[in-house]
C-alpha cells in the first residue's frame, strides 16, 4: 500500500475542527480513521461522514495508551486535535486538562514512534504566548503561561520537538488563534465567544463580555485552520519538522466590535436582535488581554494562505447557527 493510500488518523475527529478536517480529507480521496471519546465531540458533527466507505470511526480515549497504539497501526500520518479545550476549564480542573492534553498527547506520540508513523500534525494554541507583551505574536517570543491549559500546550510543543530530534518523527505544531465556525458548540460553561454570543442574541438575552470588551482576538475561521492542516500534511520542507507555526488570519478584533458585527448580521434574520443590550462581567483569570498573530512563518514554510477574514467566516457560519439554534 502506498503512503497516499494509507489512512490518516484524526484524533478528536468528531470535534469542531476535527470534523471539518475529516470531511476535507475524504473529499480529497483519503481514507480517514477518526478517533474520538465523545467527551466533547459530537456525533452529529460526523453523521454525514459515517456512510462514506473511506471513513472509519474508533470510539476510544487518548488517555488509553493501548487504544492509541491500536488507532495508529497502519496509518501514514496523524492529525492530533483531541484535547480538553478552554482556559477556564483548565483552571477549574487542572488534572483533567493534564491527563487529556499532555499525557494523552504523549500517548499519541509514543504510539506513532512504535508504529513508525511518518508525520504528526498537532494542535497547539495561541495561549502559549501567555503574558508576552509582543504584538503581533511571533514564534520564539513566548511569555509565561497564564493557565494550566497553556502549560499543557507548551509542553506538547516541547515533547513534539523532542520526538523529532530523538526519533525522526515529522512533528508539526499549529498554534491556532480563536478558531470559529460551523460545528462549534454554543452550549456549556466553556463555550467559545462567537457561538455563545450568537446563541444569546437569538434568545434575546444579553451577551456577557468579561471585562470592558476592549480585549482583542485574532478570530480565525475554521476554513483557515483546515487549510493549515492540509499544508502541514503536504509540506516537503524539512524546516517544518519539529517546529510550530501561528495559524490565524493576521488581524485583531475587539469583543465590542465583534458583538456589533454579530448583532448587525443577525438582525437581518430577527429584527429584535437590534434591541438586545450587552452586559459586562468580571475579567476571567488566565485570559490574555490582546492577541494578534504574525503568520509570516506559516506562509513561508508551509505555504499557508488564509482565505477567510472574520467577515467572510461569519457569513458562512451564521446560517449554520440559524439553522441549528433558530
Amino acid at each position: 500500500m502506498s503512503m497516499q493510500d494509507r489512512p490518516v488518523l484524526v484524533t478528536g475527529g468528531a470535534g469542531f475542527i476535527g470534523s471539518h478536517v475529516c470531511r476535507v480529507l475524504l473529499d480529497h480521496g483519503r481514507t480517514v480513521r477518526c478517533l474520538d471519546s465523545f467527551v466533547t465531540g459530537q456525533r452529529a458533527n460526523i453523521s454525514a461522514l459515517v456512510p462514506n466507505p473511506g471513513f472509519h470511526l474508533l470510539e476510544a480515549d487518548i488517555r488509553d495508551l493501548d487504544a492509541c497504539r491500536h488507532a495508529v497501526a497502519g496509518v501514514e500520518s496523524v492529525v492530533h486535535l483531541a484535547a480538553l479545550g478552554s482556559v477556564p476549564r483548565s483552571i477549574d480542573d487542572p488534572i483533567a486538562s493534564e491527563a487529556a492534553n499532555l499525557t494523552g498527547f504523549l500517548h499519541v506520540l509514543e504510539a506513532c514512534r512504535t508504529h513508525r508513523v511518518r508525520r504528526i500534525v498537532y494542535a497547539s494554541s495561541s495561549s502559549v504566548y501567555g503574558d508576552s507583551p509582543a504584538s503581533p505574536k511571533v514564534e520564539g517570543q513566548e511569555g509565561v503561561p497564564l493557565s494550566p491549559y497553556a502549560v499543557t500546550k507548551a509542553m506538547d510543543e516541547a515533547y513534539a520537538g523532542l520526538y523529532h530530534r530523538l526519533f525522526g518523527l515529522e512533528t508539526i505544531g499549529l498554534r491556532f488563534f480563536n478558531v470559529f465556525g460551523e460545528h462549534q458548540d454554543p452550549n456549556g460553561p466553556y463555550a467559545a465567544a462567537i457561538p455563545r454570543f450568537i446563541d444569546r442574541f437569538l434568545r434575546h438575552q444579553p451577551p456577557v463580555l468579561n471585562g470592558d470588551g476592549r480585549q482583542t482576538r485574532d478570530f480565525t475561521y475554521v476554513g483557515n485552520a483546515v487549510q493549515a492542516v492540509e499544508c502541514a500534511l503536504a509540506t516537503p520542507q524539512a524546516e517544518a519538522f519539529g517546529g510550530v507555526f501561528n495559524i490565524a488570519y493576521g488581524r485583531s478584533t475587539d469583543l465590542l466590535t465583534l458583538v456589533n458585527m454579530l448583532r448587525e448580521a443577525l438582525q437581518e434574520h430577527d429584527p429584535q436582535v437590534a434591541q438586545v443590550p450587552v452586559e459586562h462581567g468580571p475579567e476571567r483569570p488566565g485570559d490574555v488581554r490582546n492577541s494578534l498573530a504574525d503568520v509570516g512563518r506559516a506562509h513561508t514554510v508551509l505555504g499557508y494562505e488564509p482565505g477567510y477574514a472574520i467577515e467572510d467566516g461569519l457569513k458562512r457560519a451564521i446560517p449554520w447557527y440559524l439553522a441549528h439554534l433558530g
